[in-house]
């Protein structure tokens, strides 16, 4: 169980109990909707929509069909809960370089521009392309979120697994010292 599922539990629990009428003591993650709190279909989606309206989400029909107890319920809320965030977040901006195993910065590709999920997996597709060995090197803005470094880490970091070095840093934020025009004169 995750901190953020731990969080939103109990909020999600306060209106399946007030929309099906049980107790909260019920409320367990193998209970079934339909076999153990005898919710209908007319109960589901009246809960739907009470779930809809606290957390500010749409839930697809199809994800109501696929839901059948209510740890299931909970986590598919959550889930939707995160995408709306993600898509809620505005882009930040990046440069990376892609280069491919066995050359110099002479033959890498570079990208910059605002790290959108489309900009994501372009930089993945870019290091897949270059092969096994190659290195992905990211630097977000300066003003970036920490939240959004560790997002591009989890983004990217499957490319490891493939042979591929990633490092994803944010602007400004390194370990080596750097040295001001006035002092290098």
């Amino acid at each position: 169980m995750t901190a953020g599922y731990a969080a939103f539990e109990p909020r999600v629990r306060r209106a399946v109990a007030e929309n099906l009428g049980v107790g909260l003591d019920e409320l367990t993650p193998e209970v079934s909707l339909t076999d153990d709190l005898a919710a209908d279909s007319l109960d589901i989606l009246e809960l739907a929509m009470a779930l809809e309206g606290e957390f500010a989400i749409s839930i697809p029909e199809r994800i109501l069909e696929e839901v059948r107890t209510y740890g299931e319920l909970v986590r598919a809320t959550l889930a939707l809960v995160q995408e709306r965030r993600a898509a809620d977040a505005e882009p930040v901006l990046f440069r990376a370089r892609v280069v491919p195993a066995g050359r110099r910065a002479g033959g890498a590709l570079e990208r910059a521009g605002w790290l959108t999920p489309y900009a994501a997996e372009m930089l993945v597709e870019d290091a897949l392309r270059a092969g096994r060995g190659a290195q992905l090197s990211v630097t977000i803005a300066a003003n970036a979120d920490p939240a959004d470094v560790e997002q591009a880490k989890v983004r990217l970091g499957r490319l490891r697994s493939r042979g591929i070095a990633v490092s994803v840093s944010r602007a400004g934020h390194s370990k080596r010292a750097r040295v001001s025009p006035e002092r290098a004169a």
